[in-house]
């Protein structure tokens, strides 16, 4: 468990670089290219596999595959539903107006970060640990201490990583469909047509 963070170093070089390409292949358009749709798709499934297996699940030690591709052979997955047709109106609220109770509830899961100036203009930036990072702190002391994971606990961070990556999936306009307000806990989400599997 403590080594992790080492060991995902490679992946957060090359997830780094899919970023700025997921950032730029975001699409404004009344019909999503199913190519940038499947590009986008895989770096929040490449990034969910990393995730689930360091710092926001801890749930499990098998090292996740370079790939944009889905692995159902890893103990986790992500997916979303390609839309035929998004509301070209809807694209110039949703990823701001509408999305801003969600912004909220996603900056108290992960941690908000602060960003303040110097007097020279110097910007600096501070991420504190959110919802998420504490009961993964807690996961990890339970598994050193008593060898299991308490399902309960993993759960409940299932739950808030979905609603984390569902938030993502309709910020980046990969779907019209509203994120519910819903913890979604277990092995597997509610069928909802929404991000995230299991």
């Amino acid at each position: 468990m403590a080594v992790k963070w080492l060991l995902l170093i490679p992946h957060g070089i090359v997830l780094a670089f899919l970023w700025l390409a997921y950032l730029v292949a975001v699409v404004v358009t009344g019909r999503y290219p199913r190519g940038i749709f499947d590009f986008q798709v895989g770096v929040l499934r490449w990034s969910w596999r990393v995730a689930y297996y360091g710092y926001s699940a801890l749930g499990t030690d098998q090292y996740p595959p370079f790939t944009l591709q889905d692995v159902p052979s890893y103990p986790t997955s992500l997916t979303v539903a390609y839309p035929e047709r998004l509301n070209r109106g809807l694209a110039l609220v949703k990823w701001w107006l509408l999305a801003i109770p969600h912004y909220i509830v996603v900056a108290l899961l992960t941690g908000p970060q602060v960003r303040w100036e110097d007097a020279d203009g110097t910007v600096h930036y501070q991420t504190q640990t959110g919802l998420i990072g504490i009961l993964v702190l807690v996961a990890a002391i339970v598994l050193l201490f008593a060898g299991r994971y308490p399902r309960p606990l993993f759960d409940l961070l299932m739950g808030l990583n979905r609603w984390v990556y569902r938030v993502g999936a309709y910020a980046s306009l990969m779907t019209d469909q509203y994120p519910p307000f819903r913890l979604d806990m277990g092995p597997t989400e509610q069928e909802t047509g929404a991000p995230m599997g299991g």
